[in-house]
């Protein structure tokens, strides 16, 4: 018995904008089938005792305080610029 029909991968492809071959559909849909079952052990696993967790190692938040604080001084962020005007950096024009 499928887990997934080839239809609901027709559907999901469709959705996904990628344009996929009846072969294509079909191989698919046996990959998945396969994946499904296989993340279904899962469920015969005993995981009362085990807490649940959202990574699996032990991580700490190391971002550092926000706070303001002085920036560059114009002149030496735009030393590099290929170009610059009235301060700014001048880039090609993407609009008509």
């Amino acid at each position: 018995m499928s887990r997934i029909s080839e239809e609901q991968v027709k559907r999901v492809a469709h959705l996904a904008r990628l344009a996929i071959t009846e072969n294509e559909a079909q191989m698919l849909t046996e990959q998945l089938d396969k994946i499904i079952t296989y993340a279904e052990q899962l469920n015969e696993l005993d995981t009362d005792n085990v807490e649940p967790t959202s990574h699996v190692l032990e991580i700490k938040n190391v971002m550092r305080e926000d706070r303001a604080q002085q920036g560059l001084p114009r002149e030496e962020v735009l030393k590099n610029a290929p170009e610059h005007q009235d301060g700014q950096f001048k880039v090609p024009g993407i609009m008509e």
